[in-house]
């Protein structure tokens, strides 16, 4: 049981790197989610493992000291490498261009280079303890332009990628927070200042002061919004334990300290972003935690957050053997979980140097299920992640299959949780539809194609997964099973979703194999099921079943209007060819219908007065029309003229009338 409820594991093929024993110094790249693994200051070789093999390179570049920092810019296209507090050096890896290695000191006096992060291809920024200074590579002139600076007391920084955001720590206790954010226009960097903020440091007596470290700082776009997540360690004394507070960082406007997530505990801790979850890595209790801040706390203040699920370890992971020396029946290595050599990185990479591997962490839905008893609750978080659909459709049979007292509302509330993410998917189709139809207008974008997700759940996949598979359930009462599937279009309904006639059918079929004839005839009576030609059809074919069927079948089909030659074809293949004359008058049809299929229905029944009756029917109608009784050569009748004088002989015809 403890093995199905981790809902966290470790990728199944992670990133292998030279493990820290064999090389001097490993580093990690988060823009390109690139491992460098350096030798004798690069002079034995450097090792570039990326996610895939096109962002895997091996070089090796000449001994000046001790690698402080090495990064790629995007697409790998320039090395950086800081040696010094001073300067960066840069080597080109564009085809063509010269190999040899160029250097940019920083601008500021005396100021100590704290580190540096690419914001393009040829555009990154320098951070010193002075300030921060823009920069752009000129790789064919082997030299830097200076683009903008700004001069500000630094403590240390931190840069998420994603958004291109710069977060620099300044005054004495580092709590107050300078972000910067880059956006590339029209081929050039741009760099703008962004509101200052303040993180609140918890209470302590006096004279102890703290400051804001780096290791309790992180940033990470969830919910496709940017925010400062920050690990506060020590409470106030009426609460003792830790806590994530989140402070959302907008492009424009003022930073806002917006959640809080309760941990519940003390201790070591370490953040992770996945699927849009905040994951909290516990090393001394080798758990997680997970945290979804959509999900409101009815008996918590609105931003207070408790986990969503209880602290489970990451699933046991293992290393396989490799080299010549390993035995085929050799088990692999158990992997030591919550390490302390762990390097966490946003927003969801976990890095062992000692064991050479870098993994992505990956949320695990099934084990949530029994986790989370709240199904409306449940449902909320699933219809949130990503790979959902199954998981959603699983927990939707789990659901039906308990005991039959009380179920309901439960199955209610998820089947309204459904259609209100299915119809927020076909409003936005909808308007995609009309947007591109109308064309494009002036000064506005192209409307971009609402993306289907899978928590787009809709009549097909509950049909075919869930409620069908359920109509046929051993020892389910035939009342439940009516209850579920009409809750279910209610549901619809009360989302003015239109209901697929495959659901209408599916409550006829089990309202006639439980003999609910009484019910089915008060559904149609009172329109609780839609009209449709479908519907019509198959009640149609319940007639030898139940005989009223045949007449609720054409007054469907009367009430659709668009369906008289349906009805037609109802009553001609029942041998009702004077009702189908009787019906193509009332609705003014006579003047187009064919002659011959009636008269072919009117033979085939045998009976000479009825063949007679339609006959002259037919021919009063081509006297009327055309001012003559007989049949043109188009309707193709000449068989039953033939037919009608050999039983009424040729007086019997209608004569041409004659001015």
């Amino acid at each position: 049981l403890e093995i199905k409820e981790h809902y966290l594991e470790l990728c199944e093929n992670p990133v292998q790197f030279e493990n820290a024993s064999s090389v001097n110094n490993v580093f990690f790249d988060e823009a390109n989610k690139q491992v460098f693994a350096v030798r004798s200051g690069g002079a034995t070789g450097v090792v570039v493992k990326g996610p895939d093999d096109k962002s895997s390179v091996a070089f090796r570049m000449d001994d000046r000291g001790e690698v402080k920092c090495i990064k790629f810019s995007i697409g790998n296209k320039i090395l950086a490498v800081q040696r010094t507090l001073k300067s960066v050096d840069f080597i080109n890896f564009i085809p063509d261009y010269p190999h040899t290695e160029f250097t940019q000191e920083c601008k500021t006096k005396n100021a100590s280079v704290l580190g540096f992060c690419w914001t393009s291809w040829n555009e990154l920024v320098f951070i010193t303890d002075q300030g921060i200074e823009f920069y752009q590579v000129l790789p064919d002139k082997r030299s830097l332009k200076q683009l903008k600076s700004q001069s500000i007391n630094v403590n240390w920084y931190q840069f998420c990628p994603e958004t291109a955001v710069l977060l620099l720590s300044t005054t004495v206790q580092g709590n107050v927070l300078q972000p910067f954010a880059f956006k590339v226009r029209a081929g050039s960097g741009t760099m703008s200042k962004m509101s200052k903020f303040e993180i609140e440091l918890p209470v302590v007596p006096k004279p102890a002061k703290l400051s804001l470290s780096e290791r309790d700082i992180a940033m990470a776009t969830i919910y496709g919004q940017m925010f400062v997540m920050y690990l506060k360690h020590h409470s106030r004394t009426n609460s003792p334990t830790a806590e994530v507070v989140l402070y959302h960082l907008p492009r424009e406007g003022v930073c806002k300290k917006t959640h809080v997530l309760k941990l519940n505990t003390t201790g070591k801790f370490a953040l992770n972003i996945v699927d849009n979850l905040v994951v909290v890595h516990h090393q001394s209790s080798q758990t997680s935690l997970i945290f979804d801040i959509k999900l409101k706390e009815p008996d918590c203040a609105v931003n207070t957050h408790q986990p969503v699920l209880p602290a489970r370890s990451i699933h046991p992971y293992r290393i396989p053997l490799a080299g010549p020396a390993v035995v085929p029946s050799q088990p692999p290595i158990p992997c030591q979980l919550y390490s302390s050599s762990w390097s966490v990185f946003q927003p969801d990479i976990i890095i062992s140097a000692s064991e050479g591997y870098l993994w992505y962490l990956q949320v695990k839905l099934p084990p949530t299920v029994n986790l989370l008893q709240d199904k409306g609750k449940l449902m909320d978080f699933l219809l949130r992640r990503r790979e959902c659909k199954m998981v959603i459709l699983s927990v939707c049979s789990q659901i039906l299959q308990g005991g039959e007292k009380g179920r309901l509302p439960i199955v209610a509330t998820v089947f309204d949780k459904l259609n209100q993410v299915y119809k927020e998917y076909l409003e936005a189709e909808q308007s995609y539809t009309a947007a591109v139809e109308s064309g494009p207008s002036r000064g506005s974008a192209a409307p971009k194609r609402p993306v289907r997700t899978q928590a787009v759940v809709d009549q097909s996949d509950m049909y075919t997964h869930v409620l069908s598979p359920f109509t046929e359930r051993k020892g389910v009462s035939h009342k439940f099973i009516i209850a579920v599937l009409m809750e279910y279009i209610r549901s619809l309904n009360q989302f003015q979703i239109t209901v697929q006639h495959f659901l209408y059918e599916l409550v006829i079929k089990t309202l006639v194999q439980h003999g609910r004839f009484y019910m089915l005839h008060q559904f149609l009576q009172y329109h609780v099921l839609s009209d449709s030609k479908p519907l019509a059809c198959l009640l149609l074919s319940l007639e030898s079943t139940y005989a009223p069927a045949h007449q609720l079948s054409l007054d469907m089909l009367k009430r659709l209007s668009t369906a008289n030659d349906e009805i037609v074809e109802v009553l001609l293949s029942k041998q009702q060819v004077l009702g189908a004359l009787r019906f193509i008058r009332s609705v003014g049809g006579h003047d187009n219908v064919s002659s011959r299929k009636f008269l072919d229905a009117a033979r085939q029944t045998g009976d000479q007065m009825l063949f007679y009756t339609v006959f002259r029917s037919f021919q009063q109608r081509n006297q009327r029309l055309r001012g003559s009784p007989g049949f043109n050569p188009g309707e193709h009748c000449e068989e039953h003229v033939v037919h009608f004088k050999q039983l009424f002989g040729d007086q019997a015809l209608i004569k041409p009338s004659t001015v």
